[in-house]
């Protein structure tokens, strides 16, 4: 029996996707999204985003729009501001807009008797129910709240008597004027603050625990990511070739202070700003080690060094955070859940994660992609669904790690390599009989 009513969480480009695939598929939609539209962390408006002035796309416009709407624009790494038009552009234009109900937090979601789910939501008051809360059952729920929500918050030995804050809170380089900040981490976020912060601070240093890779935004004239879009290369060719080609372009970031990263390139995600290096050699930004303690406002290393802060700012990440369901239905083991192509619950429970992939390159496509095969598995005819469901069971999992040995950490725990990723997803849905 093919499911009809399903509910999906989240109206950034993951839960978009969802309803666009599964509109596609003739399946009955309703959306929840806490916020006030479309778009998810892309609205710097939304009080949940994790936006800010100056974020821009780190991949390539062509590699990260979705293939049915390109983007109305040439810029080859667009701003934010352009990117949450572009969302509700692609959800107005196909329809996708009315399925959610906006300003709405779905706060649980629990086994319905008899099969299926209840979804409770506090949303605007209705005369139905004056307190906004509502529990309606659905056949699938979809959930995409995405994977940046939840700031990732370390604790140090000592007290801080500064300002100190997560990059969730950061909006504007205008919070960092005259004083003398400590970025911790240099992610892609980090990075961009750092870039941000060396034309407002008084000092910007940056406490890192371990080495990165600087990829330029552009090679030979062309965005970056662009490159070797054909026949992807085995994973120590294109680490040997890769390597070398960066050394070239950017020089050894040692020499700037990082520590020599103990994993090849790509085993963790790359820094797509090398505007970084350029501050590091210009004396605008200085590289420090891993926290000891605080002390006051002094902030003491690991390598027994210290220094004078008025603002820490904590460049740490995120973690995976699905509060509304019970762990144990998403088969959670260690640091994120364990589930088929990254989407399916083994148990085949009836709910369904969209975006919980990471991956250079992949883009939103490479999520609408997994939209596709929920779709597919949903409309599939039940001979089929449980021929699949058995070999989830009985087969060995695809590899999808392209042959990349990844780094150990709770924000990789979900990695995957897109070219491996995307042939994995692609067999899925042909083995459920979708055509090609």
């Amino acid at each position: 029996m093919h499911t009809h009513r399903c509910a999906v969480i989240g109206a950034g480009p993951s839960g978009l996707s969802a309803a666009r695939a599964l509109q596609k598929a003739g399946l009955e939609v309703v959306g929840f999204e806490a916020s006030r539209g479309v778009g998810g962390l892309w609205d710097i408006e939304n009080p949940r985003s994790t936006m800010y002035e100056s974020a821009h796309l780190i991949s390539s416009r062509t590699t990260t729009q979705f293939a049915e709407f390109p983007m109305a624009t040439d810029a080859d790494y667009p701003s934010h501001r352009v990117l949450i038009e572009y969302f509700r552009d692609y959800a107005d234009h196909f329809g996708l807009t009315e399925l959610f109900r906006f300003d709405t937090k779905v706060t649980a979601v629990t086994p319905a008797e008899g099969g299926g789910w209840e979804v409770t939501s506090v949303g605007p008051a209705t005369g139905s129910g004056a307190d906004g809360e509502t529990t309606e059952r659905f056949d699938a729920v979809i959930l995409a709240n995405g994977t940046l929500a939840e700031p990732a918050v370390p604790t140090f030995p000592g007290t801080f008597t500064g300002e100190i804050f997560h990059t969730s809170q950061y909006k504007s380089a205008r919070q960092l004027d005259g004083r003398r900040v400590l970025i911790v981490g240099a992610g892609n976020s980090g990075c961009d603050i750092a870039v941000d912060a060396v034309h407002h601070a008084a000092s910007v240093d940056m406490s890192v625990r371990r080495g990165y890779y600087f990829v330029p935004r552009y090679l030979f004239g062309r965005p970056s990511d662009t490159l070797n879009q054909g026949r992807p290369l085995p994973a120590r060719i294109k680490q040997f070739v890769d390597t070398r080609v960066l050394r070239a372009f950017t020089g050894d970031p040692v020499r700037f202070g990082f520590p020599k990263p103990d994993y090849r390139i790509y085993e963790s995600h790359p820094i797509v700003n090398t505007l970084v290096l350029n501050h590091l050699g210009q004396g605008d930004i200085g590289i420090r080690s891993d926290i000891d303690r605080f002390d006051g406002q002094t902030v003491h290393f690991r390598d027994g060094t210290s220094g004078e802060y008025d603002t820490v700012l904590l460049a740490t990440g995120y973690t995976l955070d699905y509060p509304f369901v019970d762990r144990a239905a998403l088969n959670w083991t260690g640091m994120a859940p364990k589930l088929y192509l990254n989407i399916f619950p083994p148990s085949f429970n009836g709910l369904y994660v969209m975006g919980m992939i990471e991956a250079s390159g992949i883009g939103w496509q490479g999520r609408y992609e997994q939209a596709e095969l929920i779709a597919t598995y949903l409309t599939a005819d039940a001979a089929a669904q449980a021929a699949f469901r058995r070999r989830v069971a009985d087969e060995p999992w695809p590899d999808l790690t392209g042959g990349y040995r990844y780094l150990g950490l709770a924000r990789m725990s979900y990695y995957v390599n897109k070219d491996a990723y995307r042939g994995a997803v692609r067999k899925a849905r042909t083995s459920l009989g979708a055509q090609r």
